[in-house]
């Protein structure tokens, strides 16, 4: 399996596990949703909304490559985010759709990318205004990451306020494979 396989199936993942974790949070009230609950950004609301933040971010990023200029300039578009915490839609039903649209298009960029595109060195500055140099492949592993690791705290959060996201793995969508 190629590199590029690979993020295209965490690309999968993601849409998958976004959808699962969302449609838990909206069977709670605005109330549950918003209750402070000693996470970084406090509530279930104020953490899904980073890692739209987060995302949006890296995605601006991303649409600087050369190649990736039309495939992620809807999201390049997107207003600058003012900050890691910031609430960009208060309530869940918003957000949920905000958060399918960009699902939707991080699986056309992903599936748009070549190994070339992958070993190019993105040149960037962090939200400090710090400039970086990094590789793009590394980049969007980080990407990943960085979804999978708050959307682990939602999932807490979500079972602390008694809703059940259900199956998790990544294992759940990697294919059989048969022996050769």
């Amino acid at each position: 399996m190629s590199l590029k396989d690979h993020f295209e199936l965490l690309s999968i993942y993601n849409q998958w596990m976004n959808a699962k974790i969302y449609e838990s949070a909206s069977s709670l009230s605005a109330t549950d949703l918003t209750q402070d609950r000693g996470a970084f950004f406090g509530s279930i609301l104020g953490t899904l909304n980073h890692i739209v933040v987060g995302d949006t971010i890296w995605l601006k990023r991303f649409a600087n490559h050369p190649s990736c200029v039309g495939s992620l300039q809807e999201v390049a578009n997107l207003p600058n985010p003012t900050s890691l915490s910031q609430i960009v839609f208060d309530d869940i039903g918003s957000l949920f759709e905000h958060r399918t649209w960009l699902d939707r298009q991080i699986i056309s960029w992903v599936a748009g990318l070549t190994q070339s595109d992958l070993d190019f060195v993105l040149s960037y500055h962090n939200t400090k205004g710090i400039p970086a140099n990094k590789r793009y492949s590394s980049l969007v592993l980080h990407f990943f990451n960085h979804q999978a690791h708050h959307r682990g705290q939602v999932s807490a959060l979500l079972s602390q306020a008694g809703a059940d996201v259900g199956v998790t793995d990544l294992l759940a969508l990697i294919p059989e494979e048969t022996h050769v």
